[in-house]
């Protein structure tokens, strides 16, 4: 069996960050092969390929593994540029950038997470709470969750007001004024697709089709063109973790070196070990090794898989992520 288009993401279903994924790929009708993973750690299949990044989802083109979906649907974007969803103007690619700097950068999303129905079966399961206070770094508790609550309802009304009253305020269909959903709407409606449908999120007092009619309708309209796309686009093969893993090592390069900024603050060099991991979650997961790219915009390092030895790339976006240089000291440590 084989990967379309050298495609293979993993994931699960109901994670939130890989839906922005998923959705493009119906959207656009690219082919691609998927590895579904557990929920929770351990992801053995992505550490035979000698990953440590623990989060979802994750995307490999051959033997370069692309972490953090902002990343990913770059990748994507400068892959397939034929059709692509991603702003051509500059005052649009400055509202797709900013909406995706507040739904991923901001605490917008642990907001949203903080307010998952603590009568959810996964909420009951000790290994499920465990796997997330690992992650977040914080109580992940029915207690906890429970008293954060009305701080969190109050969050989310905002952020839900901001886009009933500015974006969306002219009735238009899609962020953009488009004919169809852009990159623009992927990057800001998933946390508020995914709060909708998760039925005892939000109190209906607070946050419902009532007080925001325009956002819940711009959800609907996403839904159908997401259907729409689906009814007449491939299905994602769907492969088992050791077929994904042997395709994988047994494939070549997607992209080459991207090259280290000599005038990169850091002061990193080419070839340098390096640790990279993500500094607001999932931080205690560390992937070492010789850097091979360092830009404005991605940091990339060589390492080998622990099934097959074979070099694999690791690439994570620049901001959001730090890069340590191994061994310590001042120079090499980036908190961007």
């Amino acid at each position: 069996m084989s990967a379309p288009n050298d495609i293979i993401l993993f994931h699960y279903s109901y994670s939130p960050y890989a839906r922005r994924v998923t959705w493009y790929l119906t959207l656009r009708g690219i082919e691609y092969a998927q590895c579904i993973q557990p929920p929770v750690l351990p992801r053995n299949d992505l550490t035979a390929l000698g990953v440590n990044y623990r989060r979802i989802p994750v995307m490999s083109i051959g033997r370069d593994i692309y972490c953090d979906t902002r990343l990913i649907l770059q990748k994507l974007e400068e892959r397939f540029p034929n059709g692509g969803l991603g702003a051509r103007k500059d005052d649009e690619k400055a509202i797709e950038r900013l909406l995706e700097k507040w739904t991923v950068e901001t605490p917008l999303f642990s907001r949203a997470a903080a307010l998952i129905p603590t009568s959810l079966p996964a909420m009951k399961d000790p290994k499920f709470t465990k796997d997330r206070e690992d992650f977040s770094g914080r109580p992940w508790s029915k207690d906890a969750l429970e008293r954060g609550r009305p701080e969190s309802v109050a969050y989310m009304r905002s952020c839900f007001d901001l886009l009933e009253t500015t974006l969306l305020a002219d009735g238009r269909d899609w962020i953009l004024k488009t004919v169809k959903p852009s990159l623009a709407d992927i990057e800001a409606i998933w946390p508020f697709d995914w709060l909708v449908e998760m039925k005892g999120s939000m109190p209906a007092s607070v946050v419902s089709e009532k007080q925001f009619p325009k956002v819940y309708a711009w959800i609907q309209r996403f839904r159908a063109a997401l259907r729409a796309a689906k009814s007449t686009g491939p299905t994602p093969v769907s492969l088992k973790g050791a077929e994904a893993v042997k395709l994988i090592v047994s494939s070549e390069f997607a992209e080459p070196n991207g090259g280290v900024d000599a005038n990169d603050p850091l002061g990193l060099k080419e070839g340098m070990e390096v640790e990279i991991y993500p500094t607001d979650s999932g931080f205690t997961h560390r992937d070492r090794g010789r850097l091979v790219t360092l830009t404005a915009r991605e940091v990339t390092v060589a390492l080998r898989s622990r099934v097959g030895d074979k070099e694999m790339r690791i690439h994570v976006p620049r901001t959001g992520f730090r890069v340590t240089k191994v061994g310590g000291g001042p120079t090499g440590s980036s908190m961007l």
